[in-house]
């Protein structure tokens, strides 16, 4: 249980000494200690033994609040304070709420304190854990799991798109998104041809807290409720239809809110109009440090149904890994990062520090695109049931993609790394992603040695899914490398059809271009959407991986053709290639 700092602070030096004297003859001592001052503690702990040991402690967090934890953190690491045992370190990774979650889940991460970006993240691992250990893994009681930052869910817009929409006389909300998305007029409707097409995205729900968060938002505006959200709201045909509306506009979707920021920040209003994100990334662009200069200002739209804060809870997992040790480290690490200083720290990236007597200030202020009195509605928190029936829901909801899968089959993909080969590797990988897709979802497969051969054209998946699959088993390895020919190929084909999918091509070499009809330069400008694009959102996104060993590959051409193409690029192995090709489907 947290007590007041300030009742600590007002004990005098006398008593404090005295005190400490106490708990050191009958247990280890104070909650923390250190060379140097630090601050007070707020709850004295009782520890078994005391031991010189250093303690570790795994901490996995929402890669949103990765700038300010990495600078807490280093000051933490610097101080070497203490609980029980020896001083204690933190080795803390960012990671994707929903992702972390999974890993814990399957056993690929065990970390002693967990942070994710919402509070959503605990009831749903909680219940998860339940279903396989008939236990809790998270303290669900009263003070157990803090919030040490907030932000705001928001929709980070282009100011002068968002003046076009009337604001900031007139507020914006989910039911403007939804008549933008579905007017084929686009933004010529609002008197500005020049802006093409609405272009809109959030993140995947099943891996990121903004997404998660934007799609039960989307859900509440449908029926414009505040609370007590149902299932049976869920299956009504205009919660689906608004749904749909709302996600007819998405470029694509992805595992990461920084990713989304970074596309739209550095691409400009030709690539998105609008994102859903944190009121922190919004302040943070604005100050130019990280995308630079921005074409236009952004501004923060808090949607006038109602948002969710990002509390970013902290949590000490209850699981068998956990040591009384660690618990008392833990103690220790959230004290300090709930202390004053630290939740200063804080304004200067964009949050809004947890702790009342820390009061909201610049740069959160309308000179960098927010206003700290909103949001004036916040949702919510459905139950696990009904964030599990939304996600599904979404699942048909959501706006389809059409994807080409290129595979090179030259002759070096006969090769074995650590025992397992290749070509086999890469075409288990392949059919994984096309078991991920829908059937309404359209898919093709090229192959490619010294030529390009097309083994199944884009169209629907549904009726052909074992075909491909068949198909993609019968692929054999040969020949030299067309590489660049083919993208070119496939992405002028796919941008071609009519179809008002998400379009995306994921190309797999292990080599360099052998056949050079073709240079990296030409390729590049012909994927790479021009500066007067406008709509350069809705081109062909080119996702790259670069497979096997990293001297026979040219990994700068293919992050180069990513970049120019939208998409990303990954380094694959025979050992990983499957969980690249399920990272790449969070696109979709």
């Amino acid at each position: 249980m947290f007590r007041d700092r300030k009742q600590t602070l007002c004990i005098s030096s006398l008593l404090w000494y005295l005190l400490a004297i106490l708990l050191l003859s009958t247990a280890c001592g104070l909650p923390w200690e250190s060379a140097q001052p630090a601050t007070t503690p707020s709850t004295a702990l009782s520890c078994a033994q005391r031991s010189s040991t250093p303690v570790t402690l795994s901490m996995y967090y929402g890669s949103e609040k990765e700038n300010w934890m990495r600078d807490v953190i280093a000051d933490f690491n610097q101080r070497g304070l203490k609980a029980c045992d020896g001083s204690i370190s933190v080795q803390a990774v960012p990671i994707g709420s929903g992702a972390s979650m999974q890993q814990i889940l399957a056993g690929g991460i065990k970390p002693d304190v967990w942070s994710p970006a919402g509070s959503i993240w605990l009831n749903l691992l909680n219940d998860q854990w339940r279903k396989q250990h008939s236990s809790d893994i998270i303290d669900e009681g009263a003070n157990a799991t803090p919030p040490l930052v907030n932000s705001p869910v928001v929709i980070a817009m282009w100011k002068p798109q968002a003046e076009a929409l009337g604001w900031p006389q007139r507020s914006i909300g989910w039911s403007d998104i939804a008549k933008l998305s579905t007017d084929s007029r686009g933004w010529a409707s609002y008197g500005h041809p020049e802006w093409g097409d609405f272009k809109f995205g959030h993140t995947h729900p099943d891996y990121s807290n903004s997404g998660l968060d934007a799609v039960i938002a989307e859900n509440y505006a449908a029926l414009n409720k505040r609370g007590a959200l149902s299932e049976v709201d869920i299956e009504q045909a205009r919660t689906k239809d608004f749904v749909a509306n709302v996600e007819s506009s998405v470029i694509h979707y992805g595992d990461s809110t920084g990713f989304f920021a970074n596309k739209m920040f550095k691409g400009g209003p030709n690539y998105l109009s609008a994102a859903v994100m944190y009121e922190s990334l919004v302040v943070e662009a604005n100050q130019e440090q990280t995308y630079g200069h921005l074409p236009y200002p952004v501004v923060a739209i808090y949607p006038k149904e109602g948002t969710f804060y990002s509390d970013h809870p902290f949590a000490v997992l209850q699981a068998d890994w956990m040591t009384s040790a660690k618990k008392a480290a833990a103690q220790v690490l959230r004290d300090f990062l709930l202390d004053k200083v630290q939740q200063q720290k804080a304004l200067n990236y964009g949050f809004r520090p947890a702790k009342l007597d820390v009061p909201v200030a610049a740069p959160l202020d309308s000179q960098h695109g927010v206003d700290p009195k909103q949001p004036q509605s916040v949702l919510q928190i459905p139950s696990v049931s009904t964030v599990n029936a939304i996600k599904s829901s979404w699942n048909q909801q959501k706006r389809k993609v059409d994807v080409m899968l290129i595979l090179d089959r030259s002759g070096s993909m006969n090769d074995s790394i650590g025992g397992s080969s290749k070509i086999e590797a890469a075409k288990q990988g392949l059919s994984d992603f096309v078991n991920l897709l829908g059937d309404s979802d359209g898919l093709g497969v090229t192959s490619f040695s010294d030529e390009a051969q097309t083994l199944t054209p884009v169209n629907a998946l549904g009726p052909k899914r074992q075909n491909v699959l068949e198909q993609i088993k019968g692929i054999q390895a040969g020949g030299s490398t067309r590489l660049y020919n083919t993208i070119d190929e496939q992405v002028e084909a796919l941008q071609n059809q009519a179809s008002r999918h998400i379009k995306a091509v994921i190309v797999l070499t292990d080599g360099q271009d052998t056949v050079q009809q073709m240079n990296l330069q030409e390729l590049l400008s012909k994927i790479k959407p021009t500066s007067d694009d406008r709509n350069a959102g809705n081109r062909v996104k080119v996702f790259t991986i670069a497979y096997g060993n990293p001297q026979d590959i040219d990994e700068n051409a293919l992050k180069q053709i990513a970049e120019a193409g939208g998409g990303q690029e990954y380094a694959g192995t025979p050992q990983n290639i499957r969980e690249i090709y399920n990272q790449i489907s969070e696109f979709f």
